[in-house]
């Protein structure tokens, strides 16, 4: 989609154990030309709303209005800074033409301002159709009155019957999943048929089958985008939001928008029918995060030379819909001690990015974890991740011809294109022994001498034969990007 019209490279800019210092906002800003520079096109920000604790990732959401301005919960800013210091990120990307995708939760609230008392079911929590017991009157906190805000930007406030389920009886101080009843109660269908119906997911569920918590988020959906700016969304957690309802939001707040907007949606799932059936449903409205790649890199990355190369982008979306996958090594939910720890081990990350930055299909997504570390910590891939940007800058145009022919050493070659004549690369490949390939680059890059750019094959030079083609070598374990001298 829009990304991929200009080399366009999304970066995460958040990790999961960022500091609660309120400077995430002034960084992005300070940050803006340097991201331009390295050729980032879009930079996909945390939640930025008030949640119900203020060191919260954003995952939490109170109050979708409050971007760090109202007293509430505690806190006037939020963990990444105020709403000030936020239009003032954005006004910088802009400024150098980087463009903002904001993270939206659109899936549940949390941090309500009193309880109610309510009719529920006690669900199984992992068959959500089995109901454990009768009906019985329970007290949850399901009362969003933003008393800090006062009714600026929107004067609605959201009470039990805008809810679906819930995971704590206060009256009895009970955990658990429990169905709201009332009528027209249900869970929303068309939802991830995992636990037997995944419409619900954690804290209190919004219930898109009722008519005012529709409107109200169609309502926010335009308000954000026209308020600050924005570009496009990363929708969390689509698998448990009814899909009628995703088509609707996007539709809607496209109609109203000034701009065009772009979406991606985290749709955890690894199985290529689960994608592909999702992808049917959305019709070409969104793109959707390649989690199966994401878990190839992750099993290559633990199994060494044991992984077969040849099979990387099997059965991966970039594969199957390359138009419509975003790529990515990490993000936050795949960090150690997440709920969906799955990290690709540092001796593979430079590998990985160099296939997700370089080949043709995909629109990347460079971590700010691997970028600029973690908790604080050293930015082990930052160096790498800068050369390959360049190369992708410089040399990634053109058709691309795939080797994946070997179980240890794979490549592919990008030939150039018209606007680009002296473009082209040929990158390799290795999880076991060091190893080497004949590939074609290209008649006209016939006499050309190409070296080896991020530094693993020293004063190594490979001469393209008359035919268009180079003698290719990786070093055992690592990748390397051959290009023209």
């Amino acid at each position: 989609m829009s990304g991929m019209m200009k080399n366009g490279v999304m970066m995460q800019y958040f990790e999961w154990y960022m500091p609660n210092d309120g400077t995430l906002w002034r960084k992005l800003r300070e940050d803006a030309a340097h991201l331009a520079e390295l050729g980032v096109t879009a930079v996909w920000v945390p939640p930025a709303y008030k949640c119900m604790t203020q060191d919260s990732v954003g995952y939490s959401p109170y109050d979708v209005y409050d971007f760090g301005e109202f007293e509430q919960k505690g806190t006037t800013r939020t963990k990444y800074g105020t709403r000030r210091e936020f239009e003032a990120a954005v006004a910088a990307l802009h400024e150098h033409g980087v463009g903002v995708y904001l993270d939206t939760v659109l899936n549940h609230k949390a941090g309500a301002d009193e309880k109610e008392t309510f009719w529920v079911k006690r669900v199984d929590e992992n068959d959500r159709y089995n109901e454990l017991s009768a009906a019985y009157e329970m007290e949850g906190w399901t009362a969003f009155l933003f008393p800090g805000r006062r009714g600026r930007f929107s004067d609605f406030q959201w009470h039990w019957y805008h809810f679906s389920g819930l995971d704590f009886d206060a009256r009895r101080s009970e955990g658990g999943v429990f169905k709201i009843q009332g009528e027209g109660k249900d869970w929303c269908h068309s939802v991830d048929h995992e636990k037997g119906n995944y419409d619900y997911l954690m804290f209190a569920n919004i219930d898109y089958r009722h008519p005012e918590a529709v409107q109200e988020m169609l309502r926010w959906g335009c308000w954000v985008v026209r308020e600050f700016g924005l570009d496009g969304f990363r929708l969390d957690a689509v698998k448990h939001i009814t899909r009628p309802f995703i088509r609707h939001f996007l539709d809607h707040v496209r109609e109203h928008s000034e701009r065009p907007l772009y979406a991606v949606g985290e749709f955890w799932k690894y199985r290529p029918e689960d994608m592909e059936e999702f992808l049917q449903t959305m019709d070409g409205r969104m793109d959707l995060f390649d989690v199966p790649l994401h878990f190839k890199f992750h099993e290559a990355s633990r199994c060494g030379a044991g992984f077969d190369l040849g099979s990387l982008l099997q059965d991966t979306l970039v594969q199957q819909h390359p138009t419509l996958a975003v790529t990515f090594v990490d993000n936050h939910d795949s960090q150690p001690g997440q709920a969906l720890e799955s990290p690709v081990d540092d001796w593979f990350k430079p590998a990985a990015y160099a296939l997700i930055l370089l080949q043709k299909e995909g629109y990347p997504c460079i971590f700010y974890g691997d970028y600029y570390g973690v908790s604080g910590g050293q930015a082990m891939h930052r160096g790498v991740i800068d050369t390959l940007l360049r190369i992708r800058h410089v040399y990634a145009y053109g058709d691309q011809r795939s080797y994946f022919d070997h179980r240890n050493t794979v490549g592919f070659v990008r030939t150039g294109d018209e606007c680009h004549p002296h473009a082209g690369l040929a990158l390799l490949i290795s999880n076991g022994e060091a190893g080497d390939k004949r590939m074609h680059v290209g008649s006209h890059h016939a006499g050309e001498l190409w070296t080896e750019a991020t530094g693993c094959c020293p004063g190594e030079v490979v001469c393209i034969d008359s035919g268009g083609n180079g003698h290719f070598h990786v070093p055992s374990g690592k990748v390397a990007v051959w290009i023209p001298a």
